[in-house]
């Protein structure tokens, strides 16, 4: 497996600049895809300039407590992915990542934020008797009581894991697209038709998209930060 990429096969979601190098470090293998992915040492070294280079953003994750969704992570390849939350146990920093306009970024939250993380169900089963939820960054559940399905949205407290929220998805539930052509809109749903929704997008239009590529944030308003502050 090659261990790095190339410029021109960086995914469009990436900050990264496309010019003046070769390769680019690639992420492990990990709990989300790579084109919705970036590793630590881009996130730390590129996009907050914690550490000039790769082996400085090394010795940093080994030195400093960094957390992902409230487990420590040293790795310089671990993958980062939508929603994940990044903590700076020394500073006392937050942050979530989110789509902004198409492209994965990071926005500061605050304490009590980091502690809870929207994750959608995208497969369930029964184990043990029990229901098992699938989560769409890797995460398996078991849940006592069911009621959930492919395409909701639960909110777990962080790093437990525990079901602190269920939102369905529904006509009139705060959407934003991990995919397709309007990746990163934020809307409100219209209509749900077999695997196609309709939503209003924040400017009043009327868009469709596939049910695939909606992750619900919110019943009448989003639970997270999903912007940054102006």
């Amino acid at each position: 497996m090659k261990k790095h990429l190339k410029r021109l096969a960086i995914p469009k979601s990436w900050s990264a600049k496309r010019r003046g190098f070769t390769f680019i470090i690639k992420p492990s293998p990990g709990p989300h895809p790579i084109k919705l992915a970036l590793p630590v040492n881009i996130v730390l070294r590129d996009m907050l300039g914690i550490g000039k280079t790769s082996d400085e953003v090394k010795k940093i994750l080994h030195e400093s407590e960094i957390l992902v969704d409230g487990i420590r992570r040293k790795e310089l390849k671990f993958p980062l992915g939508i929603m994940d939350v990044v903590e700076f146990k020394k500073s006392n920093e937050y942050f979530r990542v989110v789509l902004d306009k198409g492209k994965l970024s990071l926005i500061p939250i605050d304490k009590k934020e980091a502690g809870f993380k929207p994750c959608k169900i995208i497969g369930k089963g029964k184990v043990k008797g029990k229901t098992q939820l699938n989560l769409y960054d890797g995460k398996n559940i078991l849940i006592e009581k069911d009621g959930f399905r492919v395409g909701d949205t639960v909110v777990i407290g962080l790093p437990k894991q525990e079901v602190k929220e269920h939102i369905k998805l529904e006509k009139g539930c705060i959407i934003c697209l991990i995919g397709g052509k309007h990746i990163g809109d934020i809307g409100k749903i219209e209509d749900i038709i077999s695997n196609k929704i309709t939503y209003k997008g924040k400017s009043g239009e009327i868009i469709e998209t596939l049910k695939k590529y909606v992750f619900v944030v919110g019943k009448e308003k989003p639970v997270i930060t999903l912007t940054k502050k102006e």
